[in-house]
């Protein structure tokens, strides 16, 4: 296996990043094409002892900056390291892409170079998100306006993902909403709800609140892009405040720093269950070649752990599962057309 990975996006490249590729190279089964400035790769390694010889380096000078305008950078940075990177995944010189930088200029990228499966309306971008079960919330802020039938392929795509990475048969999915009555939400979220009730290639549990969202009611959580956006950015900020809180409460003398002492295992698996940096990079469902989108801020650690992701992603066969799912979908919409209905169950 061979992971394309852009070195110049996000917050703290290209130096952060190449820290967390030598930690992924030392976990992952898989070699590394380095997409980036050469001479910053060759002075950055000098300066840690990085032995950059089991890398393959593509040099390019161009960066795609989080200011940058998604679709006006296409055309005015094409060689840049992330479209770079993805035209090298389109071409088959990797099987997965791996960047910290631009998310709108990713995602434009990954649909009109890599291109998406076929059949798929709209891509989305997947968050697993910490909960009592394992969840994925899609779409994240790929797509700020959606339909009824976008919704549901998120729900077949999501339904796949989770199917073929954690094992379970049936995901439950639900629809986020601001109620679990079917009378609740827009006329969107409405029609949506019947049209996700009456498809027969998922589980559906119906309207799911978002306070109920990690207590395992559901594996796959669908919703337009800037919702989700709002709703992971939210749960990323209330995760980091409980643990400010613990920290604070755990070294506020020395009885509550003995007491974290005698909880310190418990404590270190919470905070690995709250903090987005352990879950990896997010997924571009839809996509025809592995795609993960890595946190802008994300620091070594974080960055190895969105590389780990993939190389699951790509080991995992997932991509032709959705492809499956997407041609069954595509036949039962043609049904219901046929039929003379539009999903009316």
């Amino acid at each position: 296996m061979r992971i394309i990975v852009d070195l110049m996006g996000g917050d703290h490249a290209p130096s952060e990043l190449m820290r967390g590729v030598m930690e992924a190279a030392g976990k992952v089964n898989a070699s590394f094409i380095l997409v980036g400035n050469v001479d910053e790769m060759r002075r950055i390694a000098a300066e840690h002892e990085y032995d950059l010889r089991r890398f393959d380096l593509v040099h390019t000078t161009d960066v795609v900056t989080m200011r940058d305008e998604p679709l006006a950078v296409m055309k005015q940075k094409r060689e840049a390291s992330m479209f770079k990177g993805l035209q090298l995944l389109a071409d088959g010189e990797g099987d997965a892409f791996v960047s910290t930088g631009n998310t709108g200029a990713l995602f434009i990228g990954a649909t009109l170079i890599v291109r998406k499966i076929r059949g798929v309306q709209r891509a989305a971008i997947g968050a697993v998100l910490p909960a009592a079960a394992p969840l994925i919330l899609l779409d994240t802020g790929a797509n700020v306006v959606v339909s009824e039938e976008n919704l549901e392929q998120f729900a077949v795509m999501g339904s796949a993902y989770i199917r073929r990475i954690y094992g379970i048969e049936a995901p439950a999915v639900g629809l986020l909403n601001n109620g679990i009555e079917d009378q609740k939400g827009t006329p969107l979220q409405v029609k949506a709800n019947a049209d996700l009730r009456a498809c027969p290639l998922i589980s559906y549990v119906g309207n799911v609140e978002a306070s109920a969202a990690p207590f395992g009611v559901c594996n796959v959580l669908v919703t337009d892009g800037f919702t989700g956006n709002v709703f992971l950015k939210t749960m990323e900020g209330t995760g980091k405040y409980i643990l400010r809180a613990f920290k604070k409460v755990f070294t506020e003398n020395y009885r509550s720093k003995l007491s974290a002492l005698l909880v310190r295992g418990s404590l270190a698996e919470m905070k690995r269950t709250f903090d987005v940096s352990e879950y990896g990079g997010s997924p571009f469902l839809g996509i025809s070649k592995p795609v993960v989108k890595a946190h802008g801020a994300s620091d070594a650690h974080a960055f190895a752990n969105a590389i780990r992701a993939a190389a699951e992603y790509a080991e995992s066969g997932v991509i032709l599962d959705i492809a499956d799912e997407i041609g069954r979908y595509t036949a039962f919409q043609k049904s219901q057309r046929e039929g003379g209905g539009e999903n009316d169950g």
